[in-house]
C-alpha cells in the first residue's frame, strides 16, 4: 500500500475513532494504536498517535468548556506531567506487552468492581494526582490508556459534557508533556509531524459529530456505553491487539 492509501485508512479511522472518544469520552486512542502499528510501526504510532489526540482532546475540551472541573484537571496534571515525561524518554527501549496485559486486567476488574459495589465513596480532589501519574506514565508509553482514568471520574461523579470535557482537558495536559518528551528522544522526526497534521481535521470533524450525539444519551445509557468500551478495552489489551 502506497503513503496515499496509507494516510486515507488512517484519517477513516482518526474520524470514527474522534466520535467514539467523544461519545464515551476515550477509547479512540487505544482502537487507533493497533492500526497505525498495523500501517507504520510501533515506535512510529505512538508518537504520531499523540499529536492526533492533541487534536481531539482539544477539540473535546473546547467544545465541553463550560462543564469542565478545572480542579480536577489541575490535581491530574500534578500527577501526570512529571510521569509523562519520565514515559516518554523510556519509550524507545520499554518493553511494552507486559503492561498492556497489565492494564486489560486492571480494566476488566474494575468494572466488575463497579457492579459488584455500585455506591463506592467518591474519590477526594487529590487523589487525581495519583490517577494522572499512572495515566501520564501508561500514556506516554504506550500511547493511550484512557480507559484508566474513565472508572475513577465516573466515580466521581461526572457525566456526559462534565466527563467528557474534564477528561479531555485532563489527557492534553499529558498529551502536550508527552511532545516535549518525544521530541527530546528524537522520535519527533519529520514524518510524523507531517502525518500527525495530516489527520487533524479528521480527528477535528470526529469530536464535532461525537458531541452532536453525546447530548442525546442520558446518564445511565452513558454509564453503560463506557463501561461497555471499558470491557472492550480490555479485552484489546489482553488479546495484545491494542
Amino acid at each position: 500500500m502506497g503513503t496515499t492509501g496509507q494516510l486515507l485508512l488512517a484519517a477513516a479511522a482518526t474520524f470514527l475513532l474522534a466520535v467514539v472518544s467523544a461519545v464515551a469520552g476515550f477509547g479512540g486512542g487505544v482502537l487507533l494504536l493497533p492500526v497505525f502499528t498495523a500501517l507504520f510501526g510501533l515506535r512510529f504510532a505512538v508518537p504520531m498517535l499523540t499529536l492526533t489526540q492533541l487534536a481531539s482532546n482539544g477539540s473535546r475540551t473546547w467544545l465541553n468548556r463550560g462543564e469542565v472541573r478545572w480542579p480536577l484537571v489541575g490535581w491530574f496534571a500534578a500527577g501526570a506531567v512529571p510521569l509523562a515525561v519520565a514515559g516518554g524518554l523510556l519509550v524507545a527501549h520499554a518493553p511494552l506487552s507486559p503492561l498492556k496485559r497489565v492494564l486489560g486486567g486492571f480494566l476488566i476488574g474494575v468494572v466488575v468492581w463497579r457492579r459488584l459495589r455500585p455506591r463506592v465513596g467518591r474519590p477526594r480532589d487529590r487523589a487525581f494526582a495519583g490517577v494522572g501519574a499512572a495515566s501520564g506514565f501508561g500514556s506516554a508509553l504506550l500511547g493511550s490508556v484512557g480507559p484508566l482514568t474513565a472508572p475513577f471520574f465516573l466515580a466521581y461523579g461526572l457525566t456526559r459534557a462534565a466527563y467528557i470535557g474534564t477528561e479531555a482537558a485532563a489527557a492534553l495536559t499529558m498529551h502536550l508533556t508527552k511532545v516535549a518528551a518525544y521530541g527530546a528522544g528524537d522520535l519527533l522526526s519529520r514524518r510524523v509531524l507531517l502525518y500527525g497534521a495530516a489527520l487533524t481535521p479528521a480527528a477535528l470533524a470526529g469530536a464535532w459529530v461525537g458531541k452532536k450525539i453525546v447530548g442525546r444519551v442520558g446518564d445511565r445509557l452513558f454509564v453503560i456505553l463506557v463501561e461497555a468500551g471499558l470491557v472492550a478495552a480490555g479485552v484489546l489489551f489482553l488479546a495484545g491487539l491494542a
